[in-house]
């Protein structure tokens, strides 16, 4: 599948926020962000964990949207530990739903890394305003680092057994109070490598598999 890539800047509460949008050729079923690993850390949106996260749901018929955090491309400001990220991520989400027939769509929320923590609270954020994303996906969720908030019980969490940035046990201490379940990749560090297809896989299945009743 041949997908087009749109970047562009957008007014920001501290300045330019550098954003790329690539959208399906399938039947559209909502919209979708993804936020990138630590930008002091060299993570970009460019990084490979996004762009498998953006292709895996353009493939499932997301509208996604990607953005560099402050200080980070294009991307105006410092960086603020995840607080103003916040704020910028709130931004484009308006701006996505301001885009032509968006409005109404269910909203995505993918993280990897840092990103998971800032989606984390922007996510309790858009429930407490009466907005709440249909669903959210965290890969390599940086528990061991900052506060990751706690998440809806249908949130997809993955993360890699052999892990040497975010030690597995972390997230297992996040996500036990929350009962939420998380995914194991056998043998995959914190960046996937040669794992990213095992990633995708799992993001695809996990959103064509039948929907259980209660």
């Amino acid at each position: 599948m041949n997908t087009h890539t749109e970047k562009y800047l957008l007014d920001g509460p501290a300045g330019k926020i550098e954003i790329a949008v690539e959208d399906t050729e399938a039947p559209r079923q909502g919209i979708g962000l993804v936020a990138h690993p630590h930008p002091l850390l060299g993570g970009t949106m460019d990084n490979k964990v996004v762009h498998t996260l953006t292709r895996a749901f353009v493939r499932l018929g997301y509208r996604m949207f990607r953005a560099n955090f402050r200080g980070v491309g294009q991307s105006e400001g410092e960086h603020d530990h995840g607080r103003g990220e916040q704020d910028d991520l709130l931004t484009v989400i308006e701006h996505m739903r301001a885009q032509p027939a968006c409005a109404q769509l269910p909203l995505i929320l993918a993280g990897f890394s840092f990103g998971a923590f800032v989606l984390s609270h922007v996510a309790q954020r858009l429930a407490q305003q009466g907005m709440a994303a249909q669903r959210l996906v965290f890969v390599g969720t940086a528990t061991s680092r900052w506060k990751v908030a706690n998440v809806p019980e249908n949130t997809l969490v993955i993360h890699g057994e052999r892990d040497d940035v975010v030690p597995l046990s972390s997230v297992y201490d996040w996500a036990r109070p929350q009962e939420l379940p998380v995914i194991v990749v056998p043998d995959a560090g914190h960046f996937f490598h040669r794992k990213l297809h095992v990633l995708k896989r799992i993001i695809t299945d996990y959103w064509h598999a039948p929907k259980v009743s209660s």
